[in-house]
């Protein structure tokens, strides 16, 4: 298995790459996607960054219920690449202004949102009001009230609402979901999540999106969530209250917004949950310790690799072969079927009322109960 830190930095890469579309893909992916079945849900990305390129439209190569549909970008250069090997005609290409067209276009029935996270908002409330199913990426948001109003104005046009939240599909992760409502070995005191990586000392002039602050970028933001989520799902309850201490270690750099954010969750039955994120350090461990024995993933939040293991020996060690194909193929069969999706809008909804907490404890000190 390859180290913690290469699997990290892979994360990092894929989610930080900002070259062209086409450089970005792996070799696996060049070439179109066999003609899609009729029932084939239609994906149309918005937003056409590292992540995008790297990740999504290769996963959407590997799914059986979606298809790459069309895209959405704000940097025309990139177009001709994407067209080139995705076959993907003008009329499914769209720029920000004219966004509102896909309306008119049938062969688009999902748009998937992976820009800087002070647009999810309003390019979901634009998609639901062209009558398309959203699904947006982490953070769900800029604030609680934002995320509501993304699951109202899809509600209001009847068209789902799904949070990215990748990890909540893979199986090992679904296992450790499975263990808190089985408690194998008794209460769960404390869980430790821990996500982060190490970049951004070389900069330039040009600042990545992800250290402005009008973005919505920030180590809490990007990879704080991570930590968050996974407090949240392996304990099976919701936080009550929260402390947190934000640090910069490089303040030239992170004049705008936190390098790394410390946080406790404080939990109704007594468990609390200690947590970290940082751009400033490889970070990928979740454990809970328990009255009777231990659990963890380490790592926890790579695109592959994710390994476990438990006090009374067992692993977890199933295989994906791509999680992001596996999320999309999940999303897409809960709007053929008509079906609730595994992560909906409420489920980003309640991350973003504990991050809100969570600045706020950070900005001003001191316990923060979470509304």
């Amino acid at each position: 298995m390859a180290s913690i830190h290469t699997l990290t930095r892979r994360h990092v890469l894929a989610g930080l790459a900002g070259v062209a579309a086409g450089l970005a893909l792996p070799a696996h992916a060049a070439g179109r996607k066999a003609r899609p079945a009729r029932d084939s849900i239609g994906v149309a990305l918005v937003g056409l960054g590292g992540y995008a390129g790297g990740r999504l439209a290769p996963g959407l190569q590997l799914t059986r219920h979606c298809h790459l549909a069309g895209i959405v970008t704000g940097t025309p250069a990139k177009i001709p690449q994407w067209q080139e090997r995705y076959g993907i005609d003008d009329r499914h290409v769209y720029d920000y202004d004219g966004f509102d067209r896909i309306a008119d276009d049938p062969e688009i029935d999902v748009v998937y949102i992976a820009t800087p996270n002070d647009l999810h908002m309003p390019l979901t409330l634009r998609a639901a009001a062209a009558g398309k199913h959203v699904w947006v990426e982490k953070p769900m948001a800029m604030n609680a009230g934002e995320a509501q109003q993304m699951i109202d104005a899809c509600a209001r046009n009847r068209v789902q609402l799904t949070v990215g939240y990748r990890l909540q599909h893979e199986p090992n992760t679904q296992r450790l979901m499975a263990m808190a409502r089985e408690r194998p070995f008794g209460a769960i005191q404390r869980i430790r999540a821990d996500a982060g990586f190490d970049a951004f000392d070389d900069v330039g002039a040009q600042r990545p999106w992800r250290m402005l602050a009008r973005h919505g970028g920030g180590a809490m933001y990007d990879m704080g969530v991570y930590a968050l989520n996974a407090a949240r799902y392996t304990t099976g309850l919701e936080p009550i209250a929260v402390s947190a201490e934000r640090w910069t270690r490089r303040p030239q750099l992170f004049d705008e917004v936190d390098e790394g954010m410390r946080f406790t969750l404080e939990f109704a039955d007594g468990s609390t949950a200690a947590c970290s994120t940082s751009f400033g350090a490889n970070l990928n461990t979740l454990r809970a310790d328990c009255a009777d024995g231990w659990y963890e993933l380490s790592p926890f939040q790579t695109y592959d690799g994710i390994r476990g293991r438990a006090s009374d020996g067992r692993v977890f060690d199933a295989e994906v072969e791509h999680q992001q194909a596996l999320q999309m193929d999940n999303d897409a069969l809960a709007i053929r079927r008509g079906t609730p999706p595994r992560v909906p809008g409420e489920e980003g909804l309640r991350d973003m009322r504990v991050v809100d907490a969570v600045f706020a404890s950070a900005g001003a000190g001191g316990r923060r109960v979470v509304l």
